[in-house]
């Protein structure tokens, strides 16, 4: 059995206490020993102390973590525009880095990050695409790709807030923001096929009455062709107000897999394949466990918690055995090329044809 991962997170902000609290749980599990947690503001370092009984080391700077040497790995959790100064530092350390997405919130930001992370540290970062690591969408792919369904022809992927980013969220839009965890998803589920074309819609509907943080838009779509046989789409909105949705299907000539659909449960994920028409029933199913909802936790953890256990897992194996990443930089220029391409054919209600 390895020895736990000495590792250490930089931000413990909304995401960064989800993924420290999960690195607590992998520390009990003897996986890894959470040694060093960064933020500048000690407050917030002190609160995170007292609610997890954590008696690691704590640091106002990167700059103070990496001086005490406590750790040989990184999770990096800070604001968008940190991310690739905090990223670099690390890597130039020694450190390995797994990277809450984007990269560094432009596709020309991210092209230039990507380009020289290949170039000085082209194993060291990877990104964190949950997705990748959620049971239900990992048994949807395995029954897609034994040809369960048949054909595959198109993927759907949907993305619902109840309501908008928290006070003092900084947003690149929509698109860029929610959607990239969808495209991701797509491309992953098409078998990392890229498609050719794409296309956005986009609208201002409700959370512009009640936001903060302002947006482009508050409900999108994504369409994305991979040449005549494959179409992906993309569904993001803050505007379920019933509660967070996260749906996926794929559907095949020969039937169709959905995964979760919206009950206010997201503690239980169902995965259901269905035949042709005529048909009685699924053929095959399977209920996954989600996360937390506890009220002081965001929503997406209620979805996603586990995956970001399993993501979080995942990291540390491979910083283990110094083996590569199942996810890396590489792959958010992916998604964001795709989102790019779909903003640059953006329709909105102004262009659309009058009746």
């Amino acid at each position: 059995m390895s020895e736990p991962l000495n590792i250490g997170i930089v931000a413990i902000g909304r995401m960064g206490w989800v993924h420290a609290s999960h690195l607590l749980e992998l520390e009990r599990e003897g996986a890894c020993r959470l040694t060093g947690v960064v933020d500048p503001d000690r407050a917030r370092l002190d609160r995170f102390a007292s609610d997890n009984s954590y008696q690691g080391g704590v640091f106002g700077s990167v700059d103070a973590y990496l001086a005490a040497g406590m750790a040989q790995a990184t999770l990096v959790a800070a604001p968008t525009e940190n991310h690739l100064a905090v990223t670099m530092k690390l890597a130039e350390a020694g450190h390995r880095v797994l990277l809450e997405k984007p990269l560094t919130g432009t596709l020309e930001g991210d092209i230039e990050c990507a380009a020289e992370l290949d170039r000085r540290f082209p194993n060291s970062v990877m990104l964190a695409f949950q997705r990748r690591f959620d049971g239900a969408l990992a048994w949807a792919k395995e029954l897609a790709s034994s040809g369960a369904i048949g054909r595959v022809f198109k993927i759907y992927s949907a993305l619902e807030d109840s309501g908008p980013p928290p006070e003092g969220y900084q947003s690149p839009g929509i698109l860029p923001d929610m959607s990239v965890h969808n495209v991701d998803e797509i491309l992953w589920l098409a078998g990392g096929r890229m498609p050719d074309r794409a296309m956005a819609v986009g609208s201002v509907l409700h959370n512009k009455h009640v936001a903060s943080c302002k947006e482009d838009f508050d409900d999108a779509m994504l369409y994305m062709w991979f040449g005549e046989d494959l179409l992906g789409q993309v569904q993001v909105t803050r505007n379920h107000v019933s509660g967070y949705r996260v749906e996926s299907a794929i559907y095949g000539d020969q039937g169709q897999i959905q995964i979760g659909h919206f009950r206010q449960n997201p503690e239980e994920i169902v995965v259901e394949a269905f035949g042709r028409r005529g048909q009685s029933g699924p053929f095959a199913r399977r209920v996954f466990a989600g996360g937390s909802t506890a009220a002081h936790l965001p929503e997406f953890v209620g979805r996603f918690g586990p995956a970001y256990k399993a993501e979080a897992a995942a990291f540390i194996e491979c910083c283990q055995a110094g083996d590569p990443f199942p996810s890396t930089h590489r792959d958010g220029v992916r998604a964001q090329q795709v989102i790019a391409a779909g903003m640059r054919a953006i329709h909105t209600r102004d262009s659309g044809a009058a009746l």
